[in-house]
């Protein structure tokens, strides 16, 4: 685990600044990473194969209530913030607290913006400003069928026994 690798918010631009003034190429994704699984992983693996420099919006722990829910998340921002720092192909992430990263792209501005390919690329959150800045848009198709939701109705379904 690199606790360096997490940065906030308000420090956010000028180390994407200074990261592309070295020439980085700056890939950005998003998501909430609730229950780390063999699916984040391979989508984060193939993410960071599309620059220099894989920078994760990590969803708030009050990010993530507004977008599912009172139960959720299971585990809190910042142990799931350690647990990615400790992934080779990540390289920073920052928290944000709102519902989606439009502001947080605005910020950093990536050369290449990834998201699942269950999204159509005109419904990816920032899409059209990171084409509006010479950007490009990848959708990763998912190599492994597992969710963290599927994880939860697994684990609810053992301590209420279903199978």
């Amino acid at each position: 685990m690199d606790k360096k690798k997490i940065i906030s918010f308000d420090k956010i631009r000028s180390f994407a600044m200074d990261r592309k003034n070295l020439g980085d190429k700056i890939v950005f994704t998003n998501g909430c990473f609730d229950i780390l699984h063999a699916g984040h992983i391979n989508y984060l693996n193939r993410a960071r194969s599309f620059g220099d420099l894989l920078m994760i919006g990590l969803n708030s722990d009050a990010s993530i209530k507004l977008i599912k829910g009172a139960d959720r998340p299971i585990i809190e921002q910042y142990q799931r913030a350690l647990v990615l720092s400790a992934l080779s192909c990540v390289d920073c992430i920052v928290l944000f607290d709102d519902k989606d990263p439009e502001n947080l792209i605005k910020e950093v501005m990536p050369d290449v913006l990834v998201k699942g390919a269950d999204w159509e690329e005109d419904d990816i959150v920032g899409s059209d400003i990171v084409k509006q800045n010479s950007g490009v848009i990848k959708r990763v198709e998912f190599e492994v069928d597992i969710s963290t939701t599927q994880i939860i109705r697994k684990i609810n379904g053992l301590f209420h026994g279903k199978k």
